[in-house]
């Protein structure tokens, strides 16, 4: 199948995604059923961020004109895929990568997000006869030229130690950072909302710490956020946000909070569901260093934009653009270098 064809092919798909078509309603109610960290305005966010970033036709031109990219490669390797579950369709980068580059995808999805992709799936082999050559949904991967897995830390050493002897791309846990000046207008601080809590805040892409200034106010922050209040409505994270709040209370540990958010100072980047964590610095250089001190667990930096800088802007932490590769590692060049 021909680069442009391929490249056809992902733009049917966008178009079919954005008509929403009720076979795809009915498998976004499935997938919420499925996880109940999914609700259909998560995953249709996901879906539709997938629709205008991946599979428009203007920008899957624009990516793949800064790559060397066969027609056909010499020869099609298969790809193994280890996709993650904390949001939907995670993995679909991933994915896409593959079909771009000519090679074949053998997939294994996640337990907690086993519903979207197989229809995604279904979609492309109509859109073209011929689609299912480039993929193979499977349980266990076998017969792989090389691995591309993302998973934890822990499930990390798992994959380092089945995968380490063929070619891979091997994801740990990232999170990100947004950085704060005290100078950020109330509309500024509305789209850090959607950086902190889209997706309940389980991709690493959300915003889980805060970099701070000395005196920075807290309340300012917290009271122009108040209208992402109605996500305590989701079970699962209310029952976080009174966890936490009880554990903070109980032991005295001192913190600021509104109804629905926990913010305590701790150096982790990782925070649980409901609390982001922040820390001071004192000035640019003390910044830089505790950003270069951390940066192989940072994902993106969101912040004010600013010449020069590769900081994400307010609320755009979750609209990763076709070249914005997780962990900063161009999985595009790894799967043409094979």
């Amino acid at each position: 199948m021909q680069l442009q064809r391929r490249t056809q092919i992902l733009a049917a798909l966008g178009r079919q995604l954005k008509e929403r078509p009720a076979a795809l309603q009915t498998v976004v109610e499935r997938a919420c059923t499925h996880n109940p960290w999914f609700t259909p305005q998560s995953v249709w966010q996901a879906i539709d961020a997938i629709t205008a970033n991946y599979l428009n036709e203007a920008e899957l031109h624009q990516w793949i004109s800064g790559y060397k990219i066969q027609h056909l490669p010499q020869t099609v390797k298969t790809i193994g895929l280890v996709m993650a579950g904390n949001i939907p369709m995670v993995g679909f980068h991933d994915f896409l990568c593959v079909f771009i580059s000519g090679h074949r995808a053998q997939v294994k999805l996640s337990a907690k997000d086993n519903q979207l992709f197989p229809f995604i799936a279904s979609l492309l082999k109509q859109i073209d006869a011929e689609f299912h050559q480039h993929l193979e949904i499977t349980e266990q991967l076998k017969g792989f030229d090389a691995v591309i897995a993302t998973g934890s830390n822990n499930s990390a050493r798992y994959f380092e130690h089945y995968f380490g002897k063929y070619p891979h791309i091997i994801r740990k846990n990232r999170n990100s950072v947004a950085i704060l000046t005290g100078n950020e207008t109330p509309a500024d601080i509305d789209l850090l909302g959607k950086d902190v809590f889209d997706y309940y805040g389980l991709g690493c892409r959300n915003v889980s710490k805060l970099m701070v200034p000395q005196n920075y106010s807290f309340p300012y922050l917290l009271s122009h956020l108040e209208h992402y209040a109605g996500i305590m409505q989701h079970h699962k994270y209310k029952n976080n946000y009174d966890y936490y709040r009880s554990v903070y209370l109980l032991n005295r540990q001192p913190h600021f909070a509104s109804d629905f958010l926990i913010l305590i100072e701790n150096s982790a980047l990782a925070s649980p569901v409901s609390v982001v964590h922040y820390e001071y610095y004192t000035g640019e250089n003390d910044l830089n260093n505790q950003l270069m001190n951390q940066q192989e667990q940072i994902q993106c930096v969101v912040a004010a934009p600013k010449p020069g800088s590769s900081f994400v802007p307010f609320g755009s932490a979750q609209q990763p653009r076709l070249w914005d590769y997780a962990d900063h590692t161009d999985t595009l060049q790894f799967l043409l270098e094979l």
